[in-house]
């Protein structure tokens, strides 16, 4: 092959350029998210949508896991949600007995209901939110969750919790009865 003579043509040229940092970052920052003090009860990926009233039409909240989270002190669940990515809450609110999941028109996969104070925001605001899965499988599971942590924040205890209080209840009598035996054995044995 001959060598291209022409000074104009380009020429490849090997670049060996390093770039330095102008600043080291050394220190690592903590962030805090505020659920540190809480448990997931539930995570599934969705999108979320809030109603606008003023253009009467649905509009996209963000896609990301929704999460229910119970406090590890007070023991009450609330829902959040952030955005993929960025991490930006598009949904926090405790859930509340009077909400009421209701199927949303035309889909088997998606619920609506009103919260009266979504704090994914500020101030917070009163809003209608739909959130739509993948299939119609996870939206039920999500409703049955949903509807517990109802329950659970209202005081009302689910079945599974009364019937584990119940075993509970009777493995502590049953020890009770073992250490009441074994006392009267020491005393005969004194």
């Amino acid at each position: 092959m001959s060598e291209n003579t022409d000074p104009l043509a380009p020429r490849e040229e090997e670049s060996d350029a390093q770039f330095e940092p102008v600043i080291k970052l050394t220190e690592q920052v903590e962030t805090k998210t505020n659920e540190e003090d809480e448990s997931v009860l539930f995570k599934m990926r969705a999108k979320l949508f809030r109603f606008d009233a003023a253009s009467s039409e649905w509009k996209e909240r963000g896609t990301g896991d929704v999460r229910l989270l119970a406090h590890k002190e007070t023991k009450k669940i609330r829902l959040v949600m952030r955005r993929d990515k960025t991490l930006k809450v598009c949904a926090n609110h405790l859930i509340s007995s009077d909400m009421r999941l209701q199927p949303n028109i035309g889909s088997d996969r998606s619920w609506v209901w009103k919260v009266a104070a979504d704090y994914s925001e500020s101030p917070p605001t009163a809003e209608t939110l739909a959130i739509r899965f993948a299939n119609s499988d996870n939206a039920n599971e999500f409703k049955k969750e949903f509807e517990s942590a109802q329950k659970a924040n209202s005081g009302e205890a689910t079945e599974e919790e009364k019937k584990e209080e119940a075993v509970e209840k009777k493995e502590d009598e049953a020890e009770k009865k073992e250490e009441e035996k074994k006392e009267e054995e020491e005393k005969k044995e004194e």
